[in-house]
């Protein structure tokens, strides 16, 4: 299993970025998704999920970001998306993605959110 997520940057608050997290080594189709963060100082937090297509390809959502953020997938290109609008100072972290029923990890992809 391998995932590699990009798209990160530095944005001003009320801004927006997408990111995202190109995944191999398994059916990705049939793998639910999650995106995660870890901000400094902090322990790693749930963001989101994106279940199979096969499953309806519903999508839950933290509080904290519901409203604000959306998750896509392309099971052709095997990439789940991260789509983060109105950013705030809060959301500044790494963001990483995960294949449920899978341990690994990517690398993550830095977001900070400042003026």
């Amino acid at each position: 299993v391998q995932l590699v997520e990009s798209g990160g940057g530095l944005v001003q608050p009320g801004g927006s970025l997408r990111l995202s997290c190109a995944a191999s080594g398994f059916t990705f189709s049939r793998s639910a998704m999650s995106w995660y963060r870890q901000a400094p100082g902090k322990e790693r937090e749930w963001v989101g999920r994106i279940n199979s297509s096969s499953s309806g390809g519903s999508t839950n959502l933290a509080d904290s970001v519901k409203g604000r953020f959306t998750i896509s997938r392309d099971n052709v290109k095997n990439t789940v998306y991260l789509q983060m609008n109105s950013l705030k100072p809060e959301d500044t972290a790494v963001y990483y993605c995960k294949a449920l029923g899978y341990g690994a990890w990517g690398p993550g992809t830095q977001v900070t959110v400042s003026s």
